[in-house]
């Protein structure tokens, strides 16, 4: 089985460096259209199925609609689940997780009764056990996986854990398996929920906050979205960014830590978004024998929130749900 790493900066625990991921440079895509019901992916001369060439530059071609489709990675799970693409009955998760994240479209999930393990180390021969009819994997920086995968069924791949915008991807997969329909239903919905969120946090008068998602390993700090999901939930809410949804990690060791003191508000990722997880408590209790932590704003302010690590790779209810959990952690403890 292959290994490989999705985070390219340190996070608080967990893994280091994507250099596998490479970006590549995108072919064009093939047209597509929906159908009336928002079912059915079609290609311009009108035969059914998906017929597309993926960003990778990889044509693709399924002659009739997906009826148990898998997705790779587990954001790739959730972006089928949200286009209402079926699922087949066996998909995969990440190592940590035993099930899908709560906030997953669990009624999409349904009919899905069994899961394997497929992530740091990717497991081919399950995904050949469970014979899908169509795969969604958003790994295609390892080249590897597009040729092994597309030998089991017609794949689409695309490199998703590039350091650019979750939502870029997300809407060139949408567009190219012709569920514009789903897509815009997903805007729509995103777009009320953050709207009637940030008025909420507005009439709370915690709308001119300065907010982050913090990681701290080997005595260092590392600030920044590596998918954008967080930073553009953020400034949808209204909120104020430490660093820009366009910046660079900003990376500080512990003795610049002062460099933290115009942040209001920090959000940690952690397994199942876990307060108790082992390693964040004997990471607090390392931040908490610093002084100059204890100083911090944040810090005295008890302003320093869990979320899903899942999320920050950038998936559909992903950023339904990180939406959710800064409106109830800035509302409803405060």
């Amino acid at each position: 089985m292959a290994t490989v790493k999705l985070r390219r900066t340190a996070s608080m625990w967990r893994t280091a460096a994507a250099g596998v991921l490479a970006a590549v440079t995108l072919g064009a895509a093939v047209a597509c259209s929906s159908g009336d019901d928002g079912d059915e992916s079609t290609s311009t001369d009108g035969r059914a199925g998906i017929h597309t060439t993926d960003p990778l530059g990889h044509s693709v071609d399924l002659d009739h609609d997906p009826a148990a489709a898998m997705g790779f990675y587990t954001t790739d799970v959730d972006i089928l689940a949200t286009l209402d693409v079926p699922l087949a009955s066996t998909q995969p998760v990440r190592e940590g997780y035993d099930s899908f994240p709560s906030y997953f479209p669990q009624d999409k999930l349904k009919n899905v009764t069994d899961t394997f393990v497929n992530y740091p180390e990717f497991n081919y021969e399950a995904v050949a056990e469970a014979d899908p009819d169509f795969i969604l994997n958003g790994i295609g920086g390892l080249e590897e996986a597009h040729d092994r995968l597309s030998a089991v069924a017609p794949t689409y791949s695309d490199n998703s854990f590039d350091g650019e915008p979750w939502l870029g991807h997300f809407e060139r997969t949408a567009s190219d398996l012709g569920r514009e329909k789903q897509l815009a239903a997903w805007k729509e919905t995103y777009e009320g929920k953050t709207g009637a969120a940030a008025s909420k946090i507005g009439s709370a008068g915690l709308g001119d906050l300065t907010v982050a998602t913090l990681n701290f390993s080997d005595n260092r700090f590392s600030l920044g979205c590596y998918a954008g999901l967080e930073c553009g939930v953020f400034s949808d809410l209204g909120l104020s960014l430490k660093v820009g949804e366009e910046d660079e990690d900003l990376e500080l060791g512990m003795e610049q830590v002062n460099q933290l003191a115009d942040i209001d508000a920090v959000w940690f990722g952690t397994v199942r978004g876990a307060a108790d997880d082992p390693d964040f408590v004997e990471m607090m209790n390392q931040l908490n024998a610093s002084p100059q932590w204890r100083e911090l704003p944040f810090v005295k302010q008890n302003r320093i929130y869990t979320y899903d690590m899942e999320m920050q790779y950038g998936s559909p209810s992903g950023a339904l749900a990180f939406a959710d959990q800064v409106t109830r952690d800035l509302t409803e403890q405060h």
